[in-house]
């Protein structure tokens, strides 16, 4: 294994609020691509929901 496997990894399992002074410049960028990365996957279920929010109050209005 390599260095940068090591940073991948280590990225995907982020933490918020994870102490990150011992980060390199590399693994921060890993880091900030993989925590963008779960905001749109965050966003997407959150605009699923909603349309189905919506949708079912729809059928239900009367």
């Amino acid at each position: 294994m390599d260095w940068d496997e090591a940073a991948e990894k280590t990225a995907k399992g982020a933490t918020v609020g994870e102490d990150l002074s011992n980060l390199g410049v590399k693994e921060l960028e890993l880091r900030i691509a993989a925590l963008n990365d779960e905001i749109a996957r965050v966003e997407a279920e959150m605009a699923k929901k909603k349309a189905q929010q919506a949708a079912a109050a729809e059928l239900f209005k009367g």
